[in-house]
């Protein structure tokens, strides 16, 4: 079992930029981040591998979010920048195997974004 711990949400104006942090009990293959707006499903944000860095990300975000990892302090990041309205959700903190299928889930921290 593996617990996650997502910190960094807020309330920010919209060309604004936050980081998110998720720590982690153990080690998995990756990590990702995935978000759920109000009304609407969660949706898969970002992963990345922890050992050799290879990420993905929604097509919505690509080029202004970054997914990262310290393997030594076994933290995964998501620095959001250039953020926009329609980013406002609960984000969440995954980690498995898959991407976008992951076997465990931090609690979620909340992103604001105002116009």
């Amino acid at each position: 079992q593996v617990q996650l711990v997502e910190s960094g949400g807020g309330l920010v104006q919209a060309g604004g930029s936050l980081r998110l942090s998720c720590a982690a009990s153990g080690r998995t293959f990756s990590a990702s981040w995935f978000r759920q707006a109000p009304g609407k499903e969660r949706e898969f944000v970002a992963g990345v591998v922890w050992i050799g860095g290879s990420t993905d990300y929604a097509d919505s975000v690509k080029g202004r979010f970054t997914i990262s990892t310290d393997n030594i302090k076994n933290t995964v990041y998501l620095q959001m920048n250039s953020l926009k309205p329609e980013d406002t959700a609960v984000y969440y903190c995954a980690a498995g195997v898959a991407f976008r299928r992951p076997a465990y889930w931090g609690q979620g921290t909340q992103v604001t974004v105002s116009s």
